[in-house]
């Protein structure tokens, strides 16, 4: 079981730890695993969302250091999850509203059957090799996100295949030729697993030399000096921080509570921006009937916030 007292903690700012961790594995009991995974997780106050498949696991967690070191020594005690690596970062407040361990058919939806990251994956590289690969003119670099997070950031000279899901991925790979122009492939999404299954079905498709970043943007950010990075913007994270930048710290994006899109500073003056109804990307596809069923919720999470209280639907 890895000690994870000796692991290197992020020097970045907040009470609560946010681990983000995946692991791929034959899991055949996965459902009978959901249970008591959340009754640890309840236990020890953490908050988040951990998805389980017969393919492993996947998810953030949020919670004191105690709490988070718990959860994750539970993980580690289970043999499938012996060798489970995360990744850490800091938040100033809770991120996460509630614990949530979901069973779901893959822990990420990429809609291909028999891709299997343990069998076949992409060479991992680690951050401080990055640059050096992607700044190599015989690499194309692909951002395997989808457009709403690439859009607030994205590696210099990184091609977006302007996806809106992961299932869209696939597709895209195929239907672009000239992805075969140059012998390397060079891959990377948030934390590392979209990777895994992106740089398999990179490989079943004919691509020889793929590659991937190891441990994602996040993991990037956290080890390459900003004066160094070749990262340009903010990273997209699934929690209320919205998004972090160079050293994991929070970043200054918002999100439109309309239509889950991250906010700039430029566009929250925007016109059509009105708090908790609409922004700038979903106002003209909002219904009267919409905004005004978006009003009254915002009133409910005004007034909660008065109360000193969290509304469940902010």
């Amino acid at each position: 079981m890895t000690d994870i007292s000796t692991i290197p903690r992020p020097e970045t700012h907040g009470q609560f730890m946010v681990a983000a961790l995946y692991y791929f594995v034959a899991f055949p009991r996965f459902a009978e695993f959901r249970e008591p995974l959340q009754t640890v997780c309840d236990e020890n106050g953490v908050k988040g969302t951990l998805l389980l498949a017969h393919e492993g696991i996947n998810g953030t967690i949020a919670g004191t250091d105690a709490g988070i070191t718990a959860v994750l020594s539970y993980l580690r005690s289970q043999p499938e999850f012996s060798g489970l690596e995360h990744k850490e970062s800091r938040a100033s407040s809770m991120p996460f509203l509630r614990m949530k361990v979901r069973l779901k058919k893959e822990i990420v939806t990429m809609g291909v059957d028999n891709i299997d990251p343990n069998k076949i994956v992409g060479t991992y590289v680690d951050p401080k090799d990055w640059n050096a690969l992607i700044s190599d003119p015989e690499t194309i670099v692909i951002d395997t996100r989808n457009n709403y997070e690439t859009a607030i950031g994205i590696f210099k000279g990184a091609v977006d295949p302007q996806t809106k899901t992961f299932r869209e991925f696939p597709d895209w790979v195929r239907n672009n030729a000239g992805l075969h122009n140059k012998p390397k492939i060079a891959m990377y999404c948030t934390g590392g697993i979209r990777c895994e299954k992106a740089t398999a079905f990179m490989k079943e498709q004919g691509f020889d030399e793929v590659f991937h970043l190891k441990g994602g943007i996040l993991k990037y950010l956290e080890e390459v000096p900003q004066e160094e990075s070749l990262w340009e913007g903010a990273c997209f994270v699934f929690d209320d921080r919205v998004s972090v930048t160079h050293g994991l710290e929070e970043g200054e994006h918002t999100l439109c509570h309309a239509c889950r899109l991250p906010l700039t500073a430029a566009d929250l003056a925007s016109p059509h921006h009105e708090e908790g109804v609409s922004c700038i990307h979903c106002h003209e596809v909002r219904t009267d009937e919409d905004r005004e069923r978006y009003r009254q919720r915002q009133r409910q999470i005004m007034l909660a916030r008065k109360r000193g209280e969290k509304h469940l639907g902010s």
